[in-house]
């Protein structure tokens, strides 16, 4: 943790900072790391697109070049794939068992089969860089570059409105599990909720623009990451606490355990670390093996037996949990 204090200081000075750290944690001891059952090394040439479905039983990656593809679960078995857009695939989302929701640089939304049959396709105008489904009430939320935040119904994928326009570019979307509301988070800190009945408001800044959101299961929490850091609000009170971590650069993707237990996290820029950590104190619980590049996306089984990383080394890597 002081180490991180430390590291923030360097942090208007990227290439001093990146020689620091390396300094400072070559040989250092951790706990034992926990090592991954099953590496897919060439994947989909890197990106963030990953996604597990409803039932547990497949797993969808994109990457940097368009291509979609999907393995079954627990054995990885398959890597069918199939070119899905012109450019890197932003986003990636089950509908159900059979359906996928892809989103794009190149500003498609489209709907496929898990075996590569497209349904039907969106062009929204501009780079969709976040993405959020509501099974329940049969919507889907996006983040844009042109820093609009949208909805969409299912299963037509028609625009329903467009919510509102941040400062800048969308960062990340959510919708939560219990009660109508949603967030995103943009570039220059902000971050809004979003209520049913049309009201938004500005929640406290963090330190560093959250790259990532997720709703507790009630609806009351809202948390995100940024450089280092977990953020959590109160969405009651509406008040921010900043939890630091033993993340060295940027927190690139969080995801709940299926007991709320734990934050599943991967961080990008100065380290590619996957930490399973603490929501209330931020505290490393469990560490996992690191990709050898940039940490892009973590996705939780709705089991809660499988995890699964992938990065800009281009490889997936799964986890059995215990």
């Amino acid at each position: 943790m002081v180490i991180n204090r430390l590291i923030r200081h360097l942090a208007s000075f990227p290439w001093l900072m990146i020689v620091v750290v390396q300094l400072l944690f070559t040989g250092c001891a951790t706990q034992p790391k926990q090592t991954p059952y099953l590496v897919i090394p060439d994947a989909h040439g890197g990106g963030k697109g990953l996604a597990i479905s409803p039932d547990s039983s497949k797993l969808a990656s994109a990457g940097w070049n368009g291509r979609i593809r999907v393995w079954t679960l627990p054995g990885g078995e398959g890597g069918w794939g199939w070119q899905g857009h012109r450019g890197e695939v932003t986003t990636l989302v089950f509908l159900d068992v059979e359906r996928l929701l892809s989103a794009g640089y190149d500003g498609g939304l489209t709907e496929w089969t898990t075996g590569g049959e497209k349904i039907r396709s969106v062009d929204t105008g501009s780079s969709v860089l976040a993405m959020a489904v509501d099974g329940h009430r049969h919507r889907v939320l996006t983040g844009h570059e042109d820093g609009s935040v949208r909805l969409w119904s299912l299963p037509a994928l028609k625009p329903v409105k467009t919510l509102g326009v941040h400062k800048g570019s969308i960062r990340a979307v959510a919708f939560a599990p219990a009660g109508d509301r949603f967030a995103s988070a943009g570039t220059k800190g902000q971050v809004k909720i979003w209520e049913g009945d049309g009201r938004v408001e500005n929640l406290p800044p963090p330190g560093s623009d959250a790259r990532t959101l997720v709703f507790t299961g009630d609806g009351k929490q809202l948390f995100g990451a940024g450089w280092f850091d977990l953020y959590r609000w109160d969405l009651d009170r509406r008040e921010l606490t900043t939890l630091d971590t033993d993340h060295r650069g940027i927190i690139n993707s969080i995801v709940f355990d299926s007991t709320e237990s734990y934050l599943a996290s991967i961080s990008r820029i100065t380290d590619s670390s996957v930490l399973m950590l603490d929501p209330k104190s931020g505290e490393t619980v469990q560490r996992f093996q690191s990709h050898k590049l940039c940490g892009g996306s973590i996705a939780m089984a709705p089991n809660g037996r499988i995890m699964a990383t992938t990065a800009d080394d281009a490889s997936v890597m799964i986890w059995t949990l215990e």
